[in-house]
């Protein structure tokens, strides 16, 4: 299969559907430079496939010349041996630029920076500046910007290439700096990173130490691949599982089974208090069993309240939309909202009792008005209570320094359900209670 004219994407993408030994044979065959910008990418496991199949030469030739936050996300994905080997393959320059990278906290800004780009002190000229880019910007992430520091390398500035190049030649970088600019602190959160770039809208952004030293930037590429990885980490926790180390296609069976078996034990435990609350009003049943005709109805439609809530709050805290402080505000909103959606539910419960009745589908016996009031009060207060519940676990658990993903649509339905019978039964015994129970 021939690559000629492809772009290095298309050219994995080609190598990832192919044969292992085919893949590991095309892969060699590529040019030097093309190795490197295909080898960025593979996916972890094909680049670790990889890796293996290669001479010490090729991979280290190939290493040397990855972008440096390319190769930290490498090196972050492989096996503990895969590191020492790779490390050590890397030339004193490159190495360092790997160790620095790979000491910063793995949740922080500066795990994903490159420490490629063009910098330059502000008594230089435009002419000097535009001469160095000439020599050097082949190696830089972006030109978009030029950054500006000073004599201790502490960002002052930075400026578009567009400005250098309508300047004269001759004007000095002092002369166009307002020393204004917008950074990046190394030790700030990657997710915390992410409103900073939609906040101004950048392509890349300087990452700067606590004292102000420019150490690296951040490309958009890289932030929304970092933006992809948590926002299928968040949908995965919240369908009730651990989040996958690999992407569904690649991971193993048996790790599949695993990462999924740990929530449904702990739901399956949580519904069969569904079973004991049931078996608690087992004489109310015995006594009127049109009651359990709509448990289904009831105990679905308080779990699916609370998963739509969870979802809407989750979502907005993802995007910065609500902090902890505002879930009063939020309790108060959900709970005019539960109001009229278990309203509307109930109305149409009450509703579809009616017709059934009169129509003669189903005998729900003298005191059906009772049954149809117990339903549609109940399906008021259960959708309410869904809707509460739902919209304040995130509150808590983010309250408590965990992951509001983890209040998952399963998690919220099963509470939901065991509390939505007890409140069924209770009502339908407050309406029933000397007719028929």
């Amino acid at each position: 299969m021939t690559f000629k004219d492809m772009h290095p994407a298309d050219i994995a993408e080609a190598i990832t559907e192919m044969k292992r030994t085919e893949r590991n044979l095309s892969f060699l065959k590529l040019s030097p430079d093309l190795k490197v910008e295909v080898f960025s990418f593979l996916d972890i496991n094909i680049q670790e496939e990889i890796v293996r199949s290669m001479t010490q030469e090729d991979y280290a030739d190939v290493l040397n010349n990855l972008e440096p936050d390319d190769r930290t996300e490498l090196l972050e994905d492989f096996p503990d041996e895969l590191i020492k080997y790779s490390i050590n393959l890397l030339n004193d320059k490159e190495k360092q630029i790997a160790l620095n990278l790979i000491g910063y906290k793995e949740d922080s800004i500066a795990r994903l920076m490159t420490p490629l780009y063009i910098q330059t002190k502000a008594n230089k000229t435009v002419r000097q500046v535009l001469d160095h880019i000439k020599v050097y910007g082949k190696k830089a992430e972006t030109l978009n910007y030029i950054y500006v520091v000073d004599d201790h390398n502490k960002l002052i500035d930075d400026l578009k290439l567009g400005e250098l190049v309508l300047a004269d030649e001759n004007t000095l970088i002092s002369d166009l700096i307002d020393n204004t600019f917008v950074s990046i602190t190394s030790t700030t959160k990657t997710e915390d990173a992410f409103d900073i770039f939609e906040k101004y809208d950048r392509s890349a952004l300087p990452i700067i130490t606590e004292s102000g030293v420019l150490v690296g930037i951040v490309t958009f590429d890289d932030i929304l691949d970092a933006i992809k990885d948590r926002d299928t980490e968040d949908i995965q926790k919240f369908g009730g599982m651990e989040e996958l180390d690999l992407s569904y296609t690649q991971t193993p069976l048996f790790e599949l089974v695993r990462k999924r078996a740990g929530w449904l034990i702990i739901l399956f435990l949580g519904e069969m208090l569904t079973a004991s609350a049931m078996g608690h009003f087992e004489d109310e049943i015995e006594k009127a069993v049109v009651l359990a005709l709509f448990v289904p109805l009831i105990i679905s439609s308080g779990g699916n309240s609370g998963s739509q809530a969870a979802s809407l709050i989750i979502r907005a805290m993802a995007l910065g939309e609500l902090k902890l402080s505002d879930w009063w505000y939020v309790m108060r909103k959900e709970l005019a909202s539960g109001v009229m959606l278990g309203g509307i539910l109930g109305i149409i419960g009450f509703v579809r009792i009616f017709i059934w009745q009169e129509a003669g589908i189903y005998d729900y016996g003298i005191h059906w008005v009772a049954v149809g009031l117990s339903v549609s009060v109940s399906l008021l207060f259960i959708v309410l209570w869904g809707t509460l519940s739902g919209s304040l676990i995130p509150f808590i658990l983010r309250k408590f320094g965990m992951d509001p993903a983890t209040a998952s649509a399963p998690f919220v339905a099963t509470l939901v359900d065991v509390s939505g019978l007890i409140i069924y039964f209770s009502i339908a015994a407050m309406f029933l209670t000397g007719k028929i129970l």
